[in-house]
């Protein structure tokens, strides 16, 4: 498997987080991975063989040559169909919206195509990024797209961009009241431009910035136990740990890395 990481151009640094490609050979028998919610949404192309991405009820689809997965308030569990290749743009918590056109709570658990959200010009996009001769071209192809469509600054909503960095400052150790607190903002205000922006609530965004936070110390090992894990990250003891745990990985703590989650562990460990 090879993953990499990209920095984007300087223009683009406050709305992505990073550019990511993983690269993969075909196995006989495909493991599921499950992928957890990390507040972030992301632009995603498969130019190698597409994903499938299964249900609760056993059901599954097959995930489109291109598309937007937006905010995931669960793990989804998906699968390879062959070789892996995979280019992809992650946003930040409050970084997708300036270049949509739709809310981005209608995209909520789904993976949504280009062409659905951009009609010709989506289109248009998936094609050259499918063309490109290597990944660096794909990022730079990608990075034009999105610098083309930031045209309308009242889109960048900077109260709640302040209140995504306290939030990500803090490892999620941040209670709404405290956080309305510390910007001088109100509640309610805060609460609806998060919905709208983000297509969360600031406590589900905590939450999911905790967990991030928790997870790489449970992957690099930098716990005694379960229970100081627990005391580090802000939680009020191992059950209210666990119980948080199981509702977005749908496993233990101590379960969790002993499964093989290799895209898991990769996305922890972007920054």
């Amino acid at each position: 498997m090879n993953y990499q990481v990209y920095t984007p151009v300087a223009e683009l640094q406050e709305f992505v987080k990073c550019f990511w490609t993983l690269e993969d050979q075909a196995v006989p028998e495909p493991i599921r991975q499950r992928v957890l919610p990390d507040g972030c949404m992301e632009m995603i192309f498969h130019y190698g063989d597409l994903y499938k991405q299964y249900f609760e009820d056993g059901s599954f689809i097959v995930q489109p040559r291109s598309f937007v997965f937006g905010q995931i308030t669960k793990y989804l569990e998906i699968a390879p169909t062959g070789v892996s290749g995979i280019n992809s743009a992650r946003f930040l918590p409050d970084g997708l919206l300036p270049f949509l056109n739709r809310p981005v709570s209608e995209l909520e658990n789904k993976a949504v195509s280009l062409e659905d959200l951009f009609n010709e010009h989506g289109k248009k996009l998936e094609q050259e990024v499918l063309q490109a001769a290597d990944n660096q071209q794909r990022i730079k192809i990608i990075e034009a797209f999105l610098l083309s469509r930031l045209t309308d600054p009242s889109t960048i909503d900077n109260i709640t961009k302040d209140c995504v960095s306290v939030i990500i400052q803090s490892r999620g150790q941040v209670g709404v009241v405290e956080l309305a607190g510390k910007l001088k903002i109100n509640r309610r205000n805060m609460e609806r431009k998060f919905m709208s922006v983000i297509g969360m609530s600031p406590k589900q965004l905590s939450r999911v910035v905790r967990l991030q936070a928790t997870l790489k110390m449970l992957e690099q090992r930098q716990f005694t136990s379960l229970t100081s894990l627990a005391y580090e990250n802000g939680y009020y003891d191992q059950a209210h740990f666990i119980r948080d745990f199981k509702e977005f990985t749908g496993i233990s703590p101590k379960l969790f890395f002993a499964d093989n989650l290799k895209l898991s562990t990769l996305f922890i460990a972007a920054e």
